[in-house]
């Protein structure tokens, strides 16, 4: 079924990409000879309400932002980001060729298998709300489907038991971050950092805020009719999901002359063949975008 489309009664697994909106992700893709590198940044000018990234690898590079919060013109979120990191890595010999743009789409699911048909990763709701990620909890959510499948065992059962608990833990987490801006951040990245340094290993410190406790068990609780709108084309299934979020007064700014000059350097390249696979601004206001995943 390979670049064709598939009926969802058709079929057994349902691992589709976003069918709603709660987030979206522009990037660049650029030629570089900088080194290999990975950079995480909280900064909520940057990226409202969530993060953005820089990977380099082998000679290719990404630079991302995340919005968590509908913005207009939002293509100068993603060339501010990029003059941030060009004056941060001076050395980066930037040659961009394209641009491309995702969603996320985030989910709680009543029901994770229906009418015989298994719903894993995204199309579950079984992804980290707090920052997108999804692709661990896809497979794994994929696994468990598989062996329901060959009878050894009970999906349903199985994704409430060994996934849910980390879900609501997300939620949770993105309550939380909704509601801090880059002071906090700033205070978490030196603690993550300082951490890094006395172990040596920064997975510690962060795999601290994705673990289940007793406390974002109950924020969840409390919380969670708050952050969930029921969506009523869900054939049934019970799926309630995250609005995208409004902008914020914070959010209305001018970009600065660095930004100007990244806009009008991608401009040039795009009359000359570069290639964007997303129509800008329409899924930040509300419209619509490519159908391309941010998460698994």
């Amino acid at each position: 079924h390979y670049k064709s489309r598939v009926k969802e009664e058709d079929c057994t697994i349902i691992a589709c990409g976003p069918k709603g909106t709660s987030a979206v992700a522009y990037g660049e893709i650029f030629r570089t000879d900088h080194p290999n590198h990975i950079a995480f940044q909280l900064n909520d000018r940057l990226a409202p309400g969530s993060y953005s990234y820089l990977i380099i690898i082998d000679g290719v590079g990404l630079i991302c932002t995340c919005l968590w919060r509908k913005q207009r013109k939002s293509e100068r979120f993603l060339n501010e980001t990029i003059a941030w990191y060009e004056a941060h890595y001076p050395n980066l010999n930037r040659q961009p060729f394209k641009r491309v743009g995702g969603k996320g789409d985030f989910t709680i699911n009543r029901n994770y298998k229906q009418d015989g048909r298994y719903y894993v990763g995204e199309s579950g709701g079984l992804q980290d709300f707090m920052w997108g990620f999804g692709m661990r909890m896809a497979v794994w959510s994929g696994v468990l489907a598989a062996r329901d499948i060959l009878g050894e065992g009970d999906y349903e059962v199985e994704v409430r038991k060994q996934l849910m608990p980390y879900v609501r833990t997300s939620v949770a987490n993105r309550w939380l971050m909704n509601r801090v801006g880059d002071r906090t951040f700033k205070r978490m990245c030196k603690a993550w950092m300082k951490d890094q340094k006395k172990r040596g290993d920064g997975l510690i410190w962060i795999g601290k805020l994705f673990r289940p406790t007793l406390f974002k068990r109950l924020l969840y609780r409390v919380v969670s009719p708050f952050m969930l709108e029921n969506d009523p084309k869900a054939h049934g299934r019970g799926v309630r999901r995250m609005p995208f979020r409004a902008a914020l007064k914070r959010d209305v700014w001018e970009p600065s002359e660095a930004a100007q000059a990244v806009g009008q350097q991608w401009d040039a390249i795009r009359r000359g063949g570069g290639h964007v696979s997303f129509t800008n601004d329409k899924e930040s206001d509300g419209a619509g975008q490519e159908n391309t995943a941010i998460s698994s």
